[in-house]
């Protein structure tokens, strides 16, 4: 499935990959004939991470590649992900240096992976070698998942709003045989999920919920809630035109429930999953919602609009009663939530919520290995009188400008009481500018960092 990887069979001649961390350098280099290590050295190559320079031979073909690693204890998890940008046409072998081979292979492709649909630039042709050791599908199922959030992210909303959001959940379900009923239009009021009616109801593209349900009923439940605004104008709130220009993004957590529930399913992790979309466009019209307006929640909490262009915790609330209702043992939802967090944390360190200590603590160790982090924020509770409403029983944004992301998180909260467990990952959803492993465009962060903590907590690992 993956065109950068290729078998050792069928690429004998790949050139050799050493991995050089800035503190062995003069070592590494004194392995290097003379003049090889002489061109190292006015190439100014140093072993600084995601540095890449590529050693001719004598007739000026690539003999050897270095890969930076950096300094010791300081080392990117997803440093190989720089090569496929940066390395000519050809195959190439993790030589040197790469104790996890497997972290490797998943970092390079990670680094390789290009959104293609609009265009069809000439392939690179960079391909690595899979060492027949290791277990090739479980590294692509875990791509596999990312992928396909990328892909979602990636799209406009032109060719991706809620239908189609929702028509990728149901192809997903096919695929791994999973149920799946999604929920449109009129229907919602009729089911209970007046708030996320009301957000969608502006706009041509009528609002849904996918509710998708895959495994043995016996199994710990495990429920994921992903925020799918396909796009977002700020409703009657309108934001400006630079805040627009990336709101194709703000279905980031969907594509993100979306593609962890890809990982669990291909790896037949012992749960009964269930992941639940609210998909919608925040649009505007005559039926827009209104700042001030009030709606009776799928809960039974009214709930008094703030800020229009604070629409997804609105549909999050619906989805996460429906969740809660069957008391889950674990609900996790993904959002790209609040500009404050962005603001707290920056785009690439997502702010996590939950009560759970143990559980903040296990993200966090699996994020840091695996170069998808997090960073576990409070759920600080004297801030939820700023959601006091004179009129309702909450208002969904703060009376104050300050801790945006944690009021969010402490009004999704009201939503959530008989889960064994839940957490919160106020994400960005996107990558500002290219880095190892993570291309400019969408990321749907933290789910390697999940999806090994459920096959640790659930499965013993993924099959």
């Amino acid at each position: 499935m993956f065109e950068c990887f290729v078998s050792s069979a069928d690429a004998p001649r790949a050139v050799p990959v050493h991995g050089v961390g800035r503190d062995d350098i003069d070592a590494a280099l004194a392995r290097l004939p003379s003049g090889t290590a002489a061109w190292a050295r006015l190439s100014g190559f140093d072993g600084a991470a995601g540095a890449v320079l590529t050693l001719p031979d004598e007739a000026g073909a690539a003999a050897a590649v270095l890969l930076g690693l950096g300094r010791a204890g300081e080392a990117d998890p997803l440093v190989c992900g720089a090569l496929a940008p940066a390395l000519p046409a050809g195959d190439y072998t993790l030589s040197s240096g790469f104790p996890d081979s497997a972290g490797a292979v998943t970092a390079f492709a990670l680094g390789a992976y290009r959104y293609g649909r609009y265009r069809t630039p000439a392939p690179r042709g960079v391909r690595l070698v899979v060492p027949d050791a290791l277990d090739r599908p479980a590294v692509e199922r875990i791509l596999t998942g990312v992928y396909l959030a990328r892909d979602l992210i990636n799209t406009p909303a032109n060719d991706l709003g809620p239908e189609e959001l929702a028509a990728a959940a149901v192809d997903l379900a096919r695929r791994h045989g999973a149920r799946i009923e999604v929920i449109a239009g009129e229907a919602l009021l009729d089911r209970g999920f007046p708030l996320v009616h009301a957000v969608g109801r502006a706009s041509d593209r009528a609002p849904r919920l996918v509710d998708l349900v895959w495994g043995d009923e016996s199994h710990p439940k495990v429920t994921l809630v992903g925020k799918g605004v396909c796009f977002d104008t700020g409703g009657l709130n309108i934001k400006p035109d630079a805040g627009m220009l990336l709101m194709k993004k703000d279905m980031g957590g969907a594509a993100a429930a979306l593609g962890l529930a890809e990982m669990v399913m291909a790896a037949g992790l012992p749960v009964r999953l269930r992941v639940i979309v609210p998909a919608v466009e925040n649009a505007i019209s005559g039926a827009a919602f209104r700042p001030g307006d009030v709606y009776k929640s799928r809960k039974g909490l009214s709930v008094e609009i703030g800020n229009t262009d604070a629409e997804g915790r609105l549909v999050l609330a619906d989805a996460l009663a429906l969740a809660d209702e069957e008391a889950p043992d674990l609900i996790i939802d993904f959002a790209t939530l609040t500009g404050a967090a962005r603001v707290a944390l920056g785009p690439d360190l997502p702010p996590l919520y939950t009560d759970d200590d143990g559980l903040a603590a296990d993200v966090a160790r699996h994020g840091a290995a695996l170069g998808d982090p997090v960073w576990r924020m409070p759920l600080w509770r004297p801030y939820a009188r700023w959601l006091e409403s004179k009129i309702a029983d909450v208002n969904h944004i703060s009376s104050t400008p300050f801790a945006g992301s944690i009021t969010a998180a402490l009004f999704l909260g009201r939503f959530v009481e008989r889960a064994k467990a839940w957490a919160h990952l106020d994400i960005f959803g996107w990558t500002p500018s290219a880095r190892p492993g993570r291309p400019e465009g969408g990321e749907p962060q933290a789910i390697r960092a999940v999806f090994a903590l459920l096959g640790e907590r659930y499965g013993g690992g993924p099959r």
